[in-house]
């Protein structure tokens, strides 16, 4: 098993984890609401962290059958994982200061810079990785 991998299947585990953790929290908060609700990030950040697990796993067998050298299959998982765990963090941080109110309502560095920094690295990394994946699989014999 080749670092990218090692390192997919690394990052689904600790999104999984994650997750349960982040559910613990959730609950916790739950039943000290009146309303009987999690904040909001709160409950975001403990849904991505268990579709980002998934993700992280989708990733890991996909850059299996990459084409590309094992360098450059560490590089390009390590961009579309490095948002998604960014992403989860802004999540947990948001929930931790118990706002409630939409993150993009203010328009600064991260809601504007950094979006579109995670739209061309996640969006662009799984790209490489699934056309490595499509490139190897049914184009190469």
């Amino acid at each position: 098993m080749n670092l990218a991998i090692k390192i997919s299947l690394l990052c689904s585990g600790l999104f999984l984890l994650s997750g349960m953790l982040t559910g613990i929290w959730k609950y916790s908060q739950i039943m000290k609401s009146e309303n009987h609700q999690a904040p909001v990030y709160v409950d975001i950040a403990h849904r991505a962290s268990f579709f980002y697990s998934f993700a992280s796993l989708v990733i890991a067998k996909l850059i299996e059958f990459s084409p590309f050298s094992e360098f450059w299959q560490t590089i390009i998982v390590i961009i579309p994982l490095s948002y998604f765990i960014l992403t989860v963090i802004g999540y947990i941080k948001e929930g931790y200061l118990n706002r409630t109110d939409n993150m993009f309502r203010e328009r600064n560095f991260i809601t504007t810079w950094f979006i579109y920094g995670l739209i061309a690295g996640e969006i662009g990394g799984f790209v490489l990785i699934l056309g490595g994946f499509i490139y190897s699989q049914f184009l190469v014999k």
